[in-house]
């Protein structure tokens, strides 16, 4: 079935007029005048830009708060308003939308890096259909293409105000507001599923957590602790080819980068560098199992285990263990238990940790004195904790490939639902 056919059907012979924005809403601005220390004891609650960005729908509870006095004059936000983010590093992500679809009790405010919409009172739009169509891959589209920047991509208030939006039967609101009711019943079922899925994940992660954290919990005399020093073979960085020349770059060598390093298995990288890249810098060939710590930036104190060789940037610490001695997966979850205490290890502004720090990690050894008989404990140790791993952390099993194919149906009959017949003229 074509999407216009199933749209007609849907319709029943209701008209659907296109309007660009600037004739059925005003846009408002966010908060002026406001100071960092307005932020930090404030009496009044308002819309931060992450809350827009990362909700389709404004969260009540999720709201901050700012010092507002009775005598300033700031835009409200409104039940059935529709925020935007007013730029971001790409344009495809500036202009994300939240529409309002509770009425606040108090006055609420919109943080001044965003923008608010407001319909008409004559246009027939209710607030569960607008968060659904302006995040529609239509209308993502157009309010990409009105934003521009180099290094920051800002909306353009003139070009936003020019979007053309569909108004189901804009002259028969009862009929309007039963298609677009019908559109928000069928895409709420598929966003309940997701938001099920995604609590179920969440409860299976605190679940991993509890068994990995009583499975590796240890009363003393029951383990003997290592460094990490004494049970690996070699404790080695990476490094960066020189960045801005071409030829070091787009190679077939794996490269890891830090920000790459988040508690799971690397199959593959997000760069790869040439031979000669590799030469002309510190970076070296690391073999496949190695448990690798990041120890610089935002993921300082993350752990992976890399699948195939490659090489690293110098802000991982590459870790190649004795196999005789410990099995490689079971270090691993016990460095991942311990992230927050690795993490607080860090000195400087970004906490940042260093080689001799790793070296010293101690590990737990259980029945250290008998070889063979510690690698099957670790080994059965292992076996319990990956099958709650894959359960919450794989990308081709468990529920985050669940909830992925779930967002893709969603997505799907959102656009489908959400394609309204447009005239050519438009």
């Amino acid at each position: 079935m074509s999407n216009l056919t199933f749209m007609e059907k849907l319709l029943n012979g209701i008209d659907v007029e296109w309007k660009v924005l600037g004739e059925v809403a005003v846009l408002y601005g966010g908060l002026t005048g406001k100071s960092k220390s307005d932020f930090e004891n404030g009496n009044t609650k308002f819309v931060s830009y992450k809350n827009i960005f990362n909700n389709i729908e404004v969260p009540n509870d999720e709201l901050s708060f700012v010092k507002v006095s009775s005598s300033e004059k700031q835009h409200e936000v409104k039940y059935g308003d529709v925020l935007f983010t007013g730029s971001s590093e790409i344009a495809a992500e500036a202009g994300m939308s939240s529409s309002v679809t509770t009425k606040f009790e108090e006055k609420v405010y919109l943080n001044s890096f965003s923008f608010g919409l407001r319909f008409n009172q004559d246009i027939p739009i209710i607030p569960e259909f607008a968060k659904y169509l302006f995040r529609s891959n239509y209308m993502r589209s157009e309010i990409a293409k009105s934003a521009n920047g180099v290094t920051r991509f800002n909306i353009s208030k003139a070009r936003f105000r020019k979007i053309p939006i569909p108004i189901p039967c804009p002259d028969n609101p009862e009929k309007s507001l039963k298609t677009q009711s019908e559109i928000v019943r069928i895409l709420d079922t598929f966003t309940e599923l997701t938001t099920e899925l995604t609590t179920e994940l969440t409860a299976r992660k605190k679940q991993y957590s509890y068994y990995r954290d009583q499975l590796l919990s240890f009363e003393e005399g029951q383990v003997e602790w290592k460094a990490l020093g004494d049970i690996s073979t070699k404790i080695s960085s990476g490094g960066t080819p020189k960045t801005g020349i071409a030829k070091y770059y787009d190679g077939d060598i794996p490269w890891l980068r830090t920000q790459e390093v988040n508690f799971g298995e690397i199959w593959d990288t997000g760069v790869k560098i040439t031979e000669s890249g590799l030469s002309k810098s510190s970076a070296k060939w690391i073999p496949k199992n190695c448990v690798i710590i990041a120890m610089y930036g935002a993921t300082v104190g993350k752990i992976a285990i890399n699948k195939i060789p490659m090489t690293t940037n110098q802000a991982c610490a590459n870790i190649q263990l004795d196999n005789s001695l410990v099995n490689y997966r079971y270090v691993f979850h016990f460095l991942s238990s311990q992230y927050e205490y690795i993490k607080s290890l860090g000195t400087g502004s970004q906490t940042n940790i260093n080689a001799g720090i790793v070296k010293r990690l101690q590990i737990p050894i259980p029945f250290a004195n008998n070889p063979e008989k510690s690698l099957a404990e670790q080994a059965r140790i292992v076996s319990i904790l990956d099958k709650f791993d894959t359960l919450t952390h794989s990308i081709s099993e468990g529920l985050p490939r669940e909830i992925e194919l779930r967002q893709k149906q969603y997505e799907y009959y959102r656009d489908l639902l959400l394609s309204f017949p447009k005239p050519e003229t438009v």
